[in-house]
């Protein structure tokens, strides 16, 4: 299964540079979360927040993830997760695009100060 997925990944990349996905399934939840609402479902936090990006790690993708803010109108003040996906040994093409998002104030650093 993970050969056909890398295989896709290669088709695909050999006609976009990069792939704009989300990193996780909802708005940042506040720090001692425990569990999520997502579609209706009560889901453990911590898991629940990985789901989107572990089948891009599996095949080996480079990955940069950036939070953007402005995503949701019920949360406006917490950043949602996209993941800027490249090709197989292209991480300049996810950073720059990484880089990209930041310069355009799409992508800035988190709420609190991570000292």
């Amino acid at each position: 299964m993970r050969r056909w997925f890398a295989q896709r990944a290669a088709e695909l990349f050999g006609q976009v540079d990069v792939l704009l996905a989300p990193a996780t399934p909802c708005v940042a939840p506040l720090l001692g979360t425990e569990w999520l609402e997502l579609n209706g479902q009560r889901l453990p936090a911590r898991p629940s927040l990985g789901l989107l990006t572990q089948p891009i790690s599996c095949i080996g993708l480079p990955v940069c993830a950036v939070p953007v803010w402005g995503c949701s109108e019920a949360q406006p003040g917490l950043p949602i997760g996209v993941q800027v996906i490249a090709a197989p040994w292209r991480e300049d093409h996810a950073l720059r695009v990484g880089a990209a998002l930041e310069a355009a104030g799409v992508a800035r650093s988190p709420v609190a100060a991570l000292d």
